[in-house]
């Protein structure tokens, strides 16, 4: 269970995403579910979201993190386009974390964007928990 600490005031609140045509969730729902058994406050998006959507509940949702997840290769161009309409809606303080089938050298590029974590298949679940914990921004 996570807890409060003076970065960051109640629970963290996630919304974990799934972008573009990508229909495979199950591996979104393993992490909603850990997410939530870690003490964190989780909405989950669905299946088939712009990055408008993703952006547009983030802000309204008042989330401290985004988790993007694609299978589909299209995480290029579509992680970068929330991560702009998040700063753009005044949310430069979200968490950008991306997962999904990412090639490492993808992976800077993304970071570059404010895109951190990019975890591929098999991450072990505390691993995402604990660096969400350490690097979630203070609410502001």
């Amino acid at each position: 269970m996570l807890e409060e600490t003076e970065q960051h005031k109640g629970p963290i609140r996630i919304l974990v995403s799934k972008l573009g045509l990508d229909g495979h969730d199950r591996g979104a729902l393993v992490i909603c579910r850990a997410l939530r058994d870690a003490g964190m406050e989780v909405i989950y998006s669905g299946l088939f979201c712009t990055p408008e959507q993703v952006s547009k509940i983030a802000i309204e949702e008042d989330v401290d993190v985004i988790a993007m997840s694609l299978l589909n290769g299209a995480h290029s161009v579509l992680f970068p386009k929330v991560a702009r309409l998040v700063r753009e809606k005044g949310g430069s303080n979200i968490l950008l974390i991306g997962g999904g089938i990412i090639p490492e050298a993808d992976k800077k590029a993304l970071e570059g964007e404010g895109v951190m974590g990019n975890f591929g298949p098999g991450t072990p679940l505390p691993t995402i928990i604990e660096y969400i914990a350490r690097n979630v921004k203070p609410r502001k």
